[in-house]
C-alpha cells in the first residue's frame, strides 16, 4: 500500500478531514455499506449531522448497524431513496457531500448508480452546498454502464462555472481501470478568492 496515494476512497476520507469540522452538516449519496457514512459521522460530531441515502434497504440496515456499534447514530439520518431525492429531505445547507459510484461491495452487481439519477443528484446538491463546501465523488467504470456514467459526469462537471465551482480529478495513470476521483468546491464567500 502507498502512503500518499493508496487509493480513491482514503484520499477523499483524508480531504474530507481536512474540511470537516464538528457541527457541520454532510450527506452521504450513497451509503452502500456506511464506510463514508461513519467518516461522516466522525468528523460532524459533536453538533453535527449526516443525511445518507441508499436505494437498497439492506445496505441501510448494514450501515445503521455499523454506525449504531460506533456510537454514531444519532448524529445520523438514513433515508431509503435514491440521492436524486436528497433535496425533498431537507433543505439546510451542507458542507460536504459523498459520491461513491458503481454498485454495492457485496452486493447484486447489477444493481448501479446510473448517469441520470447521478447528474440529478449533482445538479441537486451543488444547489446545496454552502460557500466553500465540496462533493467528493468516487467513480468506478468496471461495471455495466460505467463508462457511460463517466462520459455523462465528466461532460455535466465540464460546464459548471469555472468562477463558482473548481473541479479537479485525481486519476490514477498506472493502474489501469482502477476509480478515480473527483473533488468539486464551491466558491468560499472571502474576497478575493479566484
Amino acid at each position: 500500500m502507498f502512503r500518499l496515494l493508496p487509493n480513491t476512497v482514503r484520499i477523499s476520507h483524508r480531504y474530507l478531514a481536512e474540511r470537516l469540522r464538528p457541527g457541520d452538516v454532510a450527506v452521504d449519496a450513497t451509503v452502500g455499506n456506511g464506510n463514508d457514512t461513519l467518516v461522516l459521522a466522525r468528523l460532524v460530531s459533536p453538533g453535527g449531522r449526516v443525511y445518507g441515502f441508499d436505494i437498497q434497504e439492506a445496505a441501510l440496515a448494514k450501515a445503521s448497524d455499523m454506525i449504531s456499534r460506533h456510537g454514531l447514530l444519532d448524529v445520523v439520518t438514513l433515508i431509503h431513496r435514491g440521492h436524486e431525492t436528497m433535496c425533498e429531505y431537507f433543505t439546510e445547507k451542507v458542507d460536504a457531500i459523498v459520491f461513491n459510484l458503481g454498485y454495492l461491495p457485496g452486493g447484486d452487481h447489477n444493481i448501479t448508480t446510473n448517469p441520470a439519477t447521478t447528474v440529478r443528484a449533482l445538479e441537486n446538491g451543488l444547489g446545496l452546498l454552502n460557500p466553500g463546501g465540496v462533493i467528493c465523488i468516487v467513480v468506478y467504470t468496471g461495471h455495466q454502464g460505467g463508462k457511460e456514467e463517466q462520459r455523462q459526469l465528466e461532460a455535466y462537471l465540464g460546464g459548471l462555472d469555472k468562477k463558482e465551482f473548481c473541479v479537479g480529478k485525481l486519476d490514477f495513470l498506472n493502474r489501469g481501470s482502477a476509480p478515480f476521483l473527483i473533488i468539486i468546491e464551491k466558491k468560499a464567500t472571502l474576497e478575493g478568492w479566484q
